[in-house]
């Protein structure tokens, strides 16, 4: 695999972040008013703490998992991709837009195939009518599967389908192809016109949206000059007035193809036209973005423009929260293992075994990454960060540190492991997070100083509790690469980590360097949740806040959750259920303390996937059972045991390799050896079903 496909595939992911960031602040505003506010628009419109969650992203990020998870291409069907679709979104909330049965197209297919609707019926005109099937998402969630297929429009139409089919038809599935074309077409044509002109191959000639990509390159070609007046063309021929629906696909294809045509090539120009044109421009600049992203390269994107302010982060609001906070090196891992299963080539060493990693690794081989590590100074100094082909431990990447020293220098080079609300501008799209780093676990990183005189120690932070724990500190020797390695202490009161890094100590004056390259973490967490430690996150932030809440540490996919006199409850009708811990978590204990309130199931999930993969123990009617959760639950084995409401039982759970042990109370012993598709790590959580409401006083895990 060429050096080039992997720079090409990066910068075409993070534009698909760059495109829905710049669009998103002026979502649904007409022509006329982005006009009368910004003018000319060159550059993000709206700052922000860290950007939130968006569907444009939220969609693609997990979606592209059902591919993941299976060895050979060919064998993926749109059911695989619906039921990654169930596994990732919450129930009503986060991921995409809840407008409505009938309204959302997402909405419908999802309450589709949440009632036994399968793919490809779920997203059908002949089950929701064309109205609800041809609005945009078609096109929007689509560009992951355009990018992993470099030059391969052929394969590209193939998943593209096969992934739009789940909740779309029609035009907006055409749309899909047609964009994931153009992303693949654009690995190795350079002509926007030609690019354009190759993908129409893959979708039928006389649909809507065919005619609207010619109408506009039509147009184009006889007034090549003022793209103004081709939007005023587009409004009077192919506006929303002339499609039903909340935001249907075909008006802003033809906004799409109108920015690609007078952006004439260049990056900056291209987005910005997207943006000026109005309507759904999120959406619209994303896929605008990773067309001309993947054209030019990382080369053609302005860092200090576009990537700086992004940091580097991608924040979703999926079902679990350990994988609600990623960083574009990381999604760009994932993407790059389809691109070997498609092409049936691998990236070169060492990146190829890099991007196969169990853990989260910050390896820095990406052009311009800093994988969404931050610097900061206690006293006076400065200090900055950016990525280096200079200096690199292992592979040809690492993050550069560099700055000011007055009379001496205090800071940190850190990641965030846990957010807050205040870390938000905004509540897009309700994120909600679990910490991705524990007590008892290991830290390891490389680092380089340049000069002498500088001390340092890795440190975890628990801010909402005031809770700052170093290593002991190492002096360092210029110029040589120091591997430090940290067992996070399991008995010091730390019940939420939500920074991890590097303390720097320096006596001397003047400027300095430093570089820091495999950033990770392993091992087995050692720590417990006491609930009356935790609270209610309020996030109704932002100019328009809505009525979103969470409990710390743990996302929902279905059901009320909520704290009283110290203890978490968790009730809803039918099946409701909450989670916490890290999905990478493989061989583990969990002890929880619960009581049992009202209904006939009462469990605790541990190696979960997500809402629709992963295993539960506890109590059912007329015993204990052990489930496991396939996109569906079914029963492995029971025992009897009784029970009654009010009654406080102590549930333990072992896992290790596919040994499963579970016991009540010390007693009523379980044991089960599950041999088939297994899941080998997953996070924790509770689980009630039967109307249930349950209460919980305290969670371990070692």
């Amino acid at each position: 695999m060429t050096p080039e496909i992997i720079d090409k595939l990066y910068a075409g992911w993070i534009s698909k972040a760059v495109g829905v960031r710049l669009g998103a602040p002026v979502e649904g505003w007409s022509f006329a008013e982005i006009r009368k506010v910004y003018g000319e628009i060159d550059g993000y419109v709206e700052s922000y703490r860290n950007f939130a969650a968006d569907d444009d992203t939220n969609v693609p990020v997990f979606l592209i998992r059902a591919l993941d998870r299976l060895s050979a291409p060919e064998e993926l069907t749109s059911q695989d991709i619906a039921h990654e679709m169930m596994n990732a979104s919450p129930y009503e909330h986060g991921f995409f837009w809840w407008g409505g049965y009938g309204i959302s197209t997402e909405h419908t297919a999802y309450l589709n195939l949440m009632n036994g609707i399968a793919a490809l019926a779920s997203g059908s005109i002949l089950q929701n009518g064309s109205t609800v099937a041809e609005q945009i998402g078609g096109q929007i969630f689509i560009d992951v599967w355009g990018l992993v297929c470099p030059g391969a429009p052929e394969k590209a139409a193939v998943l593209a389908e096969k992934a739009a089919r789940v909740t779309h038809d029609g035009n907006a599935v055409y749309g899909g192809i047609f964009i994931a074309c153009c992303i693949s077409i654009a690995y190795e044509e350079n002509d926007v016109e030609e690019i354009l002109k190759k993908a129409l191959r893959f979708i039928p000639a006389d649909c809507e949206y065919a005619r609207v990509v010619r109408a506009v390159m039509q147009y184009h070609q006889e007034n090549p000059d003022h793209w103004e007046q081709c939007f005023r063309y587009v409004l009077e021929n192919w506006g929303y007035d002339r499609y039903p629906g909340n935001c249907h696909i075909i008006p802003n294809a033809a906004v799409i193809i109108l920015a690609l045509l007078y952006g004439k090539g260049d990056y900056d120009r291209t987005l910005n036209i997207g943006t000026m044109c109005g309507w759904d421009t999120d959406c619209n600049v994303g896929n605008i973005a990773a067309i001309i992203g993947v054209r030019g390269g990382t080369a053609a994107i302005s860092y200090e423009k576009w990537l700086s302010p992004i940091q580097d982060l991608m924040i979703c609001s999926g079902t679990l929260g350990s994988l609600n906070m990623q960083d574009n090196a990381q999604i760009t891992d994932l993407l790059l293992r389809q691109v070997e299963k498609i092409t049936g080539e691998n990236a070169p060493e060492p990146l190829h075994s890099l991007i196969h990693q169990p853990q989260r690794l910050k390896h820095f081989e990406y052009p311009g990454s800093i994988q969404a590590m931050r610097a900061r100074v206690s006293g006076p100094g400065a200090l900055s960060v950016s990525h280096t082909r200079k200096k690199a431990f292992s592979g040809t990447g690492s993050l550069c540190i560099a700055g000011t020293s007055g009379n001496g220098l205090q800071g940190e080079i850190y990641q965030k492991t846990y957010y807050f609300p205040s870390d938000f501008s905004d509540s897009r799209y309700d994120p909600a997070f679990s910490p991705i780093l524990y007590p008892g676990q290991t830290l390891r990183l490389a680092f380089l100083s340049e000069q002498e005189g500088t001390a340092v120690s890795l440190f975890v932070r628990d801010s909402r509790q005031g809770i700052l724990q170093k290593s002991d500190s190492v002096s360092l020797s210029a110029g040589k690469w120091h591997e430090l390695v940290w067992k996070i202490p399991a008995d010091r009161g730390l019940a939420l980590i939500d920074e991890a890094g590097l303390s720097l100590d320096r006596t001397a004056a003047g400027e300095i360097r430093f570089f820091l390259d495999d950033f990770y973490w392993t091992g087995t967490p050692d720590y417990e949740i006491r609930f009356e430690r935790e609270n209610l996150e309020d996030w109704r932030i932002g100019t328009h806040p809505g009525p979103h809440f969470e409990i710390s540490q743990f996302t929902r996919w279905k059901g009320i959750l909520f704290l009283e006199n110290g203890e978490l409850h968790l009730t809803g009708a039918g099946d409701s259920a909450a989670f916490t811990g890290d999905v990478l978590w493989k061989d583990y204990t969990v002890e929880a303390e619960i009581t049992p309130l009202s209904g006939s199931g009462h469990y605790i999930l541990f190696r979960a996937q997500g809402a629709m993969r992963g295993y539960a123990f506890g109590l059912c009617e007329g015993g204990a059972a052990l489930l496991k959760n396939e996109n569906g639950w079914r029963r492995l084995k029971s025992i009897p045991f009784s029970w009654e409401p009010g009654d406080r039982f102590s549930l333990r759970i072992t896992v290790e390799g596919s040994s499963i042990r579970a016991q009540i109370n010390g007693e009523a012993p379980l044991f089960f050896e599950d041999e088939e598709n297994c899941c080998d790590t997953g996070c924790i959580g509770l689980f009630t079903t039967g109307n249930g409401h349950l209460k919980c006083s305290e969670i371990k895990v070692f």
